[in-house]
């Protein structure tokens, strides 16, 4: 008679393995709140098998979690005394390509500091927020709509667009800087939202937030927004959250509401509880009032974490990164920061060349700056490495 047993085990049992943990709606919640909606149990069937019968023996088990957390230096502990990492730790601890959810989760879990998230569109400003070092990035999607299709963010993009952006700007470097990436209203009901998550996390993207809007959306600091309904808003989220756990991924789920403009501050609360207790890691409330309002939701919903979207000239006051910090949010991104600046940079080039005859470029940003910046030296380097000769004399 021959054994065989088949059964799900947490990759971090296995010393070394550089395998992705599942730390979804168990451990890693409660480190967020008390009260949380955990995950189904693992399915584990034993089979045994000899020459003539098979019988099937159901099992549950409940196989246990473990968040490795690395204990802190000194020097770390004088600057955070309750936390054990800071930012830069984290990339720098990771010794193998892994999953920037992965990243993701464990700056949230294992750091106190702000994660700052410049908003970036497409390859050149994704890659520019890379060479100065950021620890994240945003991808958002009021800039893939206009540089992708040259269209305001209305919902005209879709799934194919914003996956398809997102699966690019998050695979530039596999030890670069985790991707947080809009996910607008999931394209759909609940079936559409778990096939959204399941092709966010193939194409490796972070996390990402999914808002309450209706269908027919628009950005989040526009005027005349419309929202579902709570129910219909939380199934949206139990769908995102089951797909995430079926893909046994780390991917990071951010609830956003955009209930403010029309029901209020705090049906937007109700709503974030809501889903956070459906298994969302992070909050974000969009489109605050004031400054006050804001450091009221870090309180109302701590120890929870917030999600902050810094647009300025929209319609909330600017909140920079040491009031959001000292604010208590956990992420801040900023979603204009790379398109708006491009549209000014760009008109005024254009404007020069119609009328002046000449785009003025500075003399340091060259054609070979811009490739170096894409990834000039490590192209040459694989050609070289290979054996090829493309590069003998340089470019």
């Amino acid at each position: 008679m021959v054994l065989s047993t088949i059964s799900i085990v947490p990759s971090d049992c296995q010393e070394h393995e550089p395998t992705v943990v599942l730390q979804t709606a168990m451990d890693v919640f409660n480190k967020f709140h008390d009260s949380v909606k955990s995950a189904p149990p693992v399915n584990t069937v034993e089979i045994l098998e000899d020459d003539s019968t098979m019988v099937d023996i159901p099992q549950v088990t409940t196989a246990p979690e473990v968040v490795t957390i690395v204990p802190p230096s000194e020097e770390e502990s004088l600057e955070k005394t309750d936390r054990s990492l800071r930012l830069r730790d984290v990339v720098s601890s990771v010794v193998e390509p892994t999953s920037g959810a992965k990243k993701l989760r464990k700056m949230l879990l294992e750091t106190n500091e702000l994660i700052v998230c410049p908003g970036v569109y497409d390859g050149l400003s994704a890659r520019t927020a890379i060479e100065l070092g950021f620890n994240a990035m945003y991808m958002t999607g009021a800039g893939t709509t206009a540089s992708r299709i040259g269209q305001p963010d209305l919902a005209i993009a879709q799934l194919h667009e914003m996956r398809e952006n997102a699966e690019m700007i998050a695979n530039l470097d596999p030890f670069g800087p985790p991707l947080i990436a809009d996910m607008d209203t999931g394209y759909g009901g609940p079936i559409m939202v778990a096939r959204t998550v399941e092709q966010y996390i193939r194409a490796g993207v972070a996390g990402a937030h999914l808002e309450d809007q209706v269908l027919t959306k628009r950005c989040g600091h526009l005027s005349g927004k419309k929202v579902v309904p709570q129910e219909e808003y939380i199934s949206r989220i139990k769908a995102a959250h089951a797909a995430r756990v079926r893909l046994q991924s780390d991917f990071v789920l951010i609830a956003r509401t955009d209930a403010l403009q029309t029901l209020g501050y705090d049906a937007c609360i109700s709503r974030l509880r809501a889903a956070r207790d459906e298994g969302a890691d992070v909050g974000l409330l969009e489109g605050f009032d004031s400054k006050a309002q804001a450091a009221q939701a870090v309180k109302d919903l701590a120890p929870w974490p917030l999600l902050l979207n810094s647009v300025e000239n929209g319609k909330s006051p600017v909140i920079t990164v040491d009031e959001a910090s000292e604010m208590g949010f956990r992420i801040i991104i900023f979603s204009f920061a790379t398109l708006a600046p491009a549209y000014v940079a760009i008109r005024e080039t254009l404007t020069r060349l119609k009328y002046e005859g000449i785009v003025g470029t500075p003399k340091h940003i060259t054609p070979v700056k811009l490739f170096e910046v894409c990834g000039l030296e490590h192209s040459m380097a694989v050609d070289k490495n290979a054996g090829g000769l493309s590069f003998m004399d340089g470019v």
